[in-house]
């Protein structure tokens, strides 16, 4: 499964907060990187103004945030913050016949407000900084980042990009500006080329609110790619020892490890409950004893080691490593 993701140009890591989406897309970074893929590693923000604090992301992978500016991490692994101002200026100097211009009009205080004052706007700036490094090449003409990694600021921020095409080309259905988003439109919604990647844990709340969001996604037509069932815990029984163990409490009633089996109990209901319901592969990922870059490093490990032959499947609807 891991390799028809790397064939994409773009993955969008989405999932609501806690459920370690941003660990999940340094890990995947890291993995593609592991399978021979050039990537660009990218933190989605939206705010009307570039941060210029730590990046939680970028420290994942081992460096710093420089502004709008590309850095490199390690060879085959690169880093970006993608913000709503910086994709209104690549915008301006596109459309503007000198990029002189562009920063003049990105300077004045009216268009400033405007930009600010209108939401779909910042995910067009968003959206059209994306497009600038996809569409960016080497010498031989082949994509200088063949795979750019997103990870998305929040679920509501993934449906307010999942919406934006529709939104913008009903106000500006031509000119540059419809342009700008058909060329957008046409990346998101193409399986082949853009898939959401949607991560959550194995408890209910949380795997409701991840196949919400996958009706949400799906209604405004972008595909997904697979769910990440992130921190799923290790099952160490085989039938015979579990029907062992519950012998064993059934005669001398409740034991501390008695809430160790439900929580196992509600990882593999949850399991369950996705593989039925999500319509994509499902990737399960780990509960490891790490933590920051550690925890990046050995689940980019566990990403690209080989699937064992007796490893389980789920007919096509969900698989795991």
């Amino acid at each position: 499964m891991l390799d028809a993701l790397w064939e994409r140009r773009a993955l969008l890591v989405s999932g609501k907060g806690g459920v370690g989406k941003t660990t999940v897309a340094a890990a995947l970074a890291r993995a593609a990187v592991a399978s021979g893929k050039r990537v660009l590693l990218a933190e989605v923000e939206l705010a009307s103004e570039p941060e210029d604090g730590p990046s939680p992301l970028a420290a994942m992978v081992g460096t710093r945030a420089s502004g709008p500016s590309v850095t490199e991490v390690s060879p085959g692994l690169s880093f970006v913050r993608l913000s709503a101002l910086e994709g209104q200026r690549l915008f301006l100097q596109e459309v503007l016949p000198l990029r002189l211009m562009a920063d003049a009009a990105m300077r004045t205080r009216a268009l400033r407000r405007f930009l600010e004052a209108a939401p779909a706007l910042r995910e067009m700036g968003v959206l059209f900084q994306m497009l600038h490094f996809i569409r960016r090449t080497r010498p031989d003409g082949s994509p200088l980042y063949p795979l750019c990694i997103l990870d998305l600021p929040a679920t509501g921020h993934a449906l307010a990009i999942a919406s934006l095409p529709d939104t913008l080309l009903s106000v500006m259905p031509g000119g540059p500006v419809g342009r700008a988003v058909r060329e957008g439109l046409a990346l998101l919604r193409e399986p082949r080329l853009t898939g959401a990647l949607l991560v959550t844990l194995p408890e209910p709340l949380p795997v409701s609110e991840t196949l919400e969001l996958s009706t949400a996604i799906q209604r405004h037509r972008i595909p997904i790619a697979a769910g990440v069932l992130n921190r799923m815990p290790e099952n160490p029984f085989s039938p015979d020892g579990r029907a062992a163990v519950e012998r064993l409490l059934g005669e001398h009633g409740p034991h501390l490890g008695q809430r160790a089996l439900g929580r196992l109990d509600r990882a593999r209901a949850a399991e369950a409950r996705l593989v039925g319901n999500l319509p994509a592969p499902l990737l399960t990922v780990p509960e490891l004893p790490a933590v920051g870059r550690e925890l990046v490093d050995r689940l980019a490990t566990h990403l690209t080691r080989p699937a064992s032959p007796g490893a389980p499947s789920h007919a096509g609807a969900g698989v795991r490593p």
